[in-house]
């Protein structure tokens, strides 16, 4: 592999940011799936891919959504074109079959509820950052949130209980006149060490 250009680096990354203020511009459903089809290929812990994400797009539903976001993501959330609920599947060590068919990888959860619930968690966090870079490399803004009521949400969405909300992400093309400044970000020697 090559690197990528400092362009592309910069969309990714340097020169992205957090939009809470949306431009009136929708979101074609099949970009959406060029999303999807994009971000499934990261990687996670034994292809297991526990991710399920629900667009949010319609007005009913956005309302639905929007009773049970806080207070200040209300209006982010109601006037961004999509807003992607990111879940895990409760359940996703029944599809290791399918996805990591070269070992019994279904039995390395049978029976243990607290691991599932942890690799579930861990790796469609992985899958929910996936998703923040693919949406950016197709030219969409996002913004992640955590500010909301989890058991609302899985009532909502998920009354089955097999899917359980991780964190939201509203899509869209952002406002740049509307952006917040830049907060900082610790040091390299802040944050990491070489052993």
């Amino acid at each position: 592999m090559q690197p990528l250009d400092q362009a592309a680096i910069a969309q990714l990354f340097t020169e992205a940011r957090t939009h809470n203020v949306w431009q009136d511009r929708q979101i074609d459903d099949a970009v959406l799936h060029q999303l999807y089809e994009t971000m499934k290929f990261g990687p996670t812990a034994a292809n297991s891919t526990p991710a399920r994400i629900v667009f949010v797009k319609t007005a009913a539903q956005k309302e639905k959504l929007v009773a049970c976001v806080s207070p200040g993501n209300v209006d982010k959330t109601r006037s961004a074109p999509v807003t992607a609920i990111v879940a895990f599947d409760t359940e996703f060590h029944e599809q290791l079959p399918k996805l990591f068919p070269h070992a019994d990888a279904r039995s390395w959860y049978a029976g243990q509820p607290q691991k599932i619930a942890r690799d579930a968690l861990v790796n469609s966090s992985l899958q929910g950052a996936y998703l923040i870079l693919a949406a950016r490399a197709l030219g969409l803004d996002c913004g992640p949130m955590g500010g909301f009521d989890a058991d609302k949400v899985n009532a909502a969405f998920f009354p089955d209980g097999k899917w359980s909300v991780n964190f939201l992400i509203n899509l869209g093309y952002g406002d740049a006149d509307k952006l917040f400044p830049r907060n900082p970000r610790l040091s390299f020697d802040e944050a990491c060490r070489i052993v």
